[in-house]
């Protein structure tokens, strides 16, 4: 298989959220992932069953279903973990020791493994087992307080907890923990949890407080649109534009290629000003529609960029140069990233069904024909099992 990783294998007990999107880094990057399914159970409605078997998210896998509750599957998970170098899960502290799935478990049958966590609010620690999702872990960091209105903080999607504090974090973890077991043999337990890659995420912002030049308060700093140059305006068709002319160069060019002479536009730096500021750009952008403002700025110093539908992202041409996206059975979804020369990652194949591949790896772990049946006609083993 194409792409730096393909000489790893990847155990993944199914989940939602940060840990399989962790997964699909890896297997972008050419990594074999085994996907461990659970049993089937009826739809509950909700979150859960809206992100089963995501499409993009969940490319790139084989499927073995498995009852992890029956110690027969166990052992089969075991055969695999034999065979991996890392395994992630994603359930709260100690549900894989029940199991028997656990770090000590599976370190016993093979001491390179490394084993990847992923949790909210990490394996110990007074909220460890208490439920919560990207909201509440970023509550905790400061990141949901420093992002919104004055009026009221609001959520960044779940970019910050799940995928940039999550399973980014956690990806990079588990191939920190495989590049040392490389050299010392030895595997060990990755501890990704989000508060922490949230927290991680805000080193910036920390080092500005910490300088005087951040205001612990929403938007009243340059980064968080209170600064005329850096934000968004809405244009007289009612789409968006975005600016981030921090540096003077930028914005000189930015003053000049709008044909702002207002004199009060040389305070740039000036907190008090940005409010006046603001509104004198609002009231500019509003003169032309989005196309208008590309044709003028697209492609200049003034740091500028049409703010993009979904729908239209896609079919911008930068992102069309670079292949960023790319269309898959019909579904236009985010290409593999980063780049590489050598070793360059493709598109894997698309999310498979849960327990499509049940019958071939069972018998790639060692289990014969008979074996096989025995585990399906007893339900520790499931094949095909509709989403």
């Amino acid at each position: 298989m194409p792409g730096p990783l393909s000489h790893l294998t990847v155990i993944e007990l199914a989940g939602i959220g940060p840990a399989p999107f962790a997964c699909m880094l890896l297997a972008d990057m050419g990594a074999r992932i085994i996907r461990i399914d659970r049993a089937p159970t009826p739809s509950r409605g909700g979150l859960e069953d809206i992100m089963r078997n995501d499409g993009i998210v969940d490319r790139g896998r084989q499927s073995l279903a498995l009852n992890i509750k029956d110690p027969r599957a166990v052992k089969a998970v075991l055969r695999w973990v034999e065979r991996a170098d890392i395994l992630i899960e994603g359930y709260r502290p100690g549900v894989t020791e029940k199991l028997g799935l656990g770090p000590e478990a599976c370190q016993a049958r093979n001491p390179r493994l490394v084993y990847g966590r992923m949790t909210g609010w990490g394996q110990e620690g007074p909220l460890a087992q208490v439920a919560g999702h990207d909201i509440n872990y970023i509550a905790l960091t400061g990141a949901l307080h420093a992002t919104g209105t004055a009026a009221r903080p609001l959520p960044p999607l779940n970019l910050v907890g799940d995928y940039g504090g999550g399973g980014m974090l956690l990806a990079f973890g588990v191939l920190a923990a495989q590049a040392n077991a490389t050299v010392s043999g030895r595997g060990q337990v990755v501890d990704a949890a989000m508060i922490d890659g949230a927290s991680l995420l805000m080193a910036t912002q920390y080092s500005l407080l910490a300088k005087g030049w951040w205001q612990d308060r929403r938007e009243s700093n340059f980064l968080d649109g209170a600064a005329h140059f850096y934000g968004t305006y809405e244009c007289r068709d009612g789409k968006h534009v975005a600016l981030g002319a921090i540096e003077p160069q930028f914005y000189r060019e930015l003053l000049e290629l709008c044909a702002i002479e207002d004199p009060d536009f040389e305070r740039q730096w000036e907190r008090a000003a940005w409010p006046e500021l603001r509104e004198k750009l609002a009231s500019l952008f509003r003169t032309r529609t989005r196309d208008q403002w590309c044709e003028l700025l697209e492609g200049s110093g003034a740091c500028f960029a049409p703010v993009l539908a979904m729908s239209e992202a896609p079919e911008h041409p930068h992102n069309v140069a670079r292949g960023t996206f790319i269309r898959s059975a019909g579904v236009v979804q985010p290409a593999p990233a980063p780049r590489f020369d050598r070793t360059p990652a493709q598109l894997p194949a698309g999310a498979p069904r849960a327990g499509q591949h049940t019958d071939a790896l069972l018998r790639e772990a060692g289990y014969s024909p008979a074996d096989i049946d025995e585990l399906l006609r007893s339900g520790a083993a499931f094949r095909e099992i509709e989403a």
